[in-house]
């Protein structure tokens, strides 16, 4: 069990309902329901169909797999984490990845996942995710890392590449998802999510009370696949 420490950035919890009601504050912008899942979500992976980078599982073919006992208290732990946050009104999706596509047209900002980044959002919402197989995602804390687009020598060259005399710099720079990416700091502690434990963290949104959680998928384990719920 990757044992996750409580600090000023991360809440720890032993239950679904104080998941999410936990209210975030200060520095913390992350909430673990820690688990020790003794299943074998590796069976699942195995006995399921990639046909993308990244594939969506549904529910149905989930139930279409023949198990052994440990795959099926698997795939009822994955039914419950799916139902739970159904019934809390989210939309959670359960994807089969080998990997994401890359952003490589810069090469001195990225605007993929594997970068340090922050989510947005129009409305009030928070990002749920857990790896059950496979790489777990990085969260760094916010006073650990920078913007890219702040950085002198990278916001210079950004400059240089807006030519778009119909919007302003900085319209600019967030139609681009610019502003939404992040650099670790020399020292920064990131916190690995782990497998099988459920996340809560906040999304840049209207009416957010903390600063979002800055977050990066992994790079992949020598082509070892990744079973991630997210909402």
């Amino acid at each position: 069990m990757n044992k996750i420490k409580e600090s000023n950035q991360v809440a720890i919890v032993s239950n679904f309902q104080d998941l999410i009601g936990h209210r975030f504050h200060n520095d913390n912008n992350a909430v673990c329901w820690q688990r020790n899942l003794v299943a074998d979500f590796q069976e699942i992976v195995d006995k399921l169909t990639l046909s993308s980078n990244i594939t969506e599982i549904s529910i149905d073919d989930l139930n279409s797999l023949q198990l052994l006992p440990a795959g099926e208290e698997a795939r009822g732990i994955i039914m419950n984490d799916l139902l739970l946050l159904t019934d809390y009104g989210g939309s959670p999706s359960l994807n089969l990845i080998r990997c994401y596509d890359r952003d490589d047209s810069l090469d001195y900002i990225s605007t993929d996942v594997y970068s340090y980044h922050v989510d947005r959002s129009p409305v009030a919402t928070d990002t749920f995710l857990c790896t059950y197989y496979g790489a777990a995602s990085d969260i760094v804390p916010n006073q650990e890392c920078i913007r890219k687009m702040d950085i002198p020598e990278i916001r210079e060259k950004l400059m240089q590449l807006y030519d778009d005399s119909s919007k302003d710099f900085e319209e600019f720079l967030a139609d681009n998802y610019f502003d939404l990416h992040y650099q670790a700091l020399p020292g920064a502690q990131p916190t690995n999510l782990g497998n099988g434990n459920l996340w809560r963290l906040a999304v840049d949104h209207p009416g957010q009370e903390v600063l979002p959680c800055v977050h990066r998928a992994p790079e992949e384990k020598d082509g070892q696949l990744r079973l991630l719920l997210i909402c």
